[in-house]
């Protein structure tokens, strides 16, 4: 099984830490999630800066919100942070679901997901090095190439079935955050039903997220705190925060239960800023 971690947001100076420790450890991926009303790092370029510290280590947005982006720009940007990694970069994206974060972009959040699908469209055809005004002609190809042929691997995340009909049709896989194993379960059959009805070969790739925070109390209090005032907009905030996995048994457990319901990578999310969790995670997926 594989195993990730998701980098805390509090305090991006102290991110150099996790980074080298990461690295030495067991973990495959390291991720940054993406906001723009609130006081998150900005994940790409913080993800250039930890692929550039990085030799073998994934780096993966989780999830990007791409429609707050100018597509353009994203095509170009994702191509450098793949080329600047060597091809370990993952997108991992999505509609989004705070309003304020569009309002301040200038997008429609209504037409959020309409809008993703049009830039998957123009990413994949920028990446393939197709001009970027197509037939037309008249804007012509937007570099660097990616490593990978087609562009970075894309991983979509989401709730809701269109999802995975994403997925199915313009991605690699699908992220999974906020579920327990047996909803995941449910929902990684519907996207492996949409991959097979779309006719694509081969399987998605399927990753499942758990929130995490291991160590004296002070640390579990620091990332009940975050997590509530990351999702102070949604009556959700409690449960997630309650729903942490703070024992060495209990991060197991999971990643055990995700196992069994066929998750290929788990992202063990990370809130309080204390980088001793790295070691204290590292030390559990040892046993």
């Amino acid at each position: 099984m594989k195993v990730g971690l998701g980098l805390p947001i509090a305090d991006p100076g102290s991110l150099s830490a996790w980074v080298r420790r990461a690295e030495d450890g067991p973990f495959t991926t390291l991720a940054m999630l993406d906001r723009l009303v609130y006081h998150n790092p900005e994940p790409l370029v913080t993800l250039a800066a930890v692929a550039g510290a990085t030799s073998r280590i994934r780096v993966m947005t989780e999830v990007l919100i791409a429609p707050t982006r100018e597509t353009p720009l994203l095509a170009k940007q994702a191509a450098t942070l793949d080329r600047i990694s060597g091809g370990r970069f993952t997108l991992g994206i999505g509609v989004g679901v705070r309003e304020d974060d569009f309002r301040a972009a200038g997008v429609d959040y209504r037409r959020r997901g309409r809008r993703l699908d049009e830039q998957m469209a123009v990413l994949r055809r920028v990446w393939a090095g197709e001009p970027y005004g197509g037939d037309s002609g008249d804007i012509g190809p937007i570099g660097p190439a990616p490593v990978r042929p087609g562009g970075p691997e894309v991983l979509f995340g989401g709730f809701v079935p269109a999802t995975a009909e994403r997925v199915a049709r313009w991605g690699d896989g699908f992220l999974g955050a906020m579920f327990s194993p047996e909803e995941m379960g449910r929902f990684f059959r519907t996207v492996e039903r949409a991959w097979q009805e779309a006719g694509r070969s081969g399987g998605p790739r399927l990753v499942a997220q758990a929130n995490v925070a291991l160590g004296p109390d002070r640390v579990v209090d620091e990332a009940r705190q975050a997590v509530r005032a990351y999702y102070t907009f949604a009556e959700y905030r409690d449960r997630v925060a309650e729903g942490m996995l703070t024992t060495p048994e209990a991060v197991l457990r999971a990643v055990s239960a995700f196992g069994d319901i066929g998750a290929d990578e788990v992202m063990l999310y990370c809130w309080s800023a204390d980088a001793g969790q790295v070691d204290r995670v590292a030390e559990v997926l040892h046993r």
